[in-house]
């Protein structure tokens, strides 16, 4: 039996992170929820995600902020991330790619 991969959403909008959290129990993933950068950031070491889903529109710091610790610290910087953001413009995808993001939904 293998283990599920877990994974952490950090989105502050609570139908987009139920919708999302549905969906991944549904399909075999163990699901980590936050809605704060701090939190998550405060929180990391214990939660140790095979992925993160980061939101950029958190309501006490901002996703790009967050990514930037993930990136620095040496346990996390191998973590994927895929930025979640209702920002399409091009910049802001360049941006976050940039920044270090994986992947930009």
């Amino acid at each position: 039996m293998k283990n599920k991969q877990t994974i952490l959403i950090i989105e502050d909008e609570n139908t987009i992170c139920n919708f999302i959290s549905t969906t991944l129990v549904a399909n075999d993933y163990k699901v980590l929820k936050t809605t704060n950068g701090r939190e998550a950031i405060s929180s990391f070491s214990s939660y140790c995600p095979d992925v993160i889903l980061l939101d950029l529109g958190l309501p006490d710091m901002d996703g790009l902020d967050v990514l930037k610790q993930i990136r620095n610290d040496e346990e996390l910087k191998d973590i994927p991330v895929i930025m979640l953001t209702a920002k399409n413009m091009e910049r802001d995808k360049v941006k976050g790619l940039e920044e270090g993001a994986d992947d930009y939904i």
